[in-house]
């Protein structure tokens, strides 16, 4: 939001870029980036791009498409390791609530 109240009358310009910063940023539910749930990889920044970081000049074609089968197989294991990370977190909140609750 801060980001956008300063942007002003620009701020179409700015939602891409908070946007993309949501979507590579851990997430306090499930520690993962929903970038990476969706694509199983992290996110390469355009930075590491441009400027040709070692993880952009080791990218193998060939060995990420197997990496991906493999883990496109285990999607259904990640899924519900994720169901039950969440599930957790909802729990914490809900005994963190209902600790505070008076009974009457």
């Amino acid at each position: 939001m801060r980001r956008l109240e300063k942007a002003k009358g620009a701020w179409a310009e700015e939602v891409p870029r908070i946007v993309w910063a949501y979507h590579t940023t851990p997430q306090s539910s499930t520690m993962e980036t929903p970038f990476n749930l969706v694509y199983g990889s992290d996110a390469m920044i355009p930075v590491e791009i441009h400027e040709s970081s070692p993880r952009f000049l080791s990218f193998v074609a060939e060995e990420s498409n197997e990496e991906r089968k493999v883990n496109l197989d285990l999607l259904d294991e990640a899924m519900e390791e994720e169901r039950i990370k969440a599930e957790a977190v909802k729990r914490r909140v809900e005994h963190q609530y209902s600790s505070k609750v008076k009974l009457r």
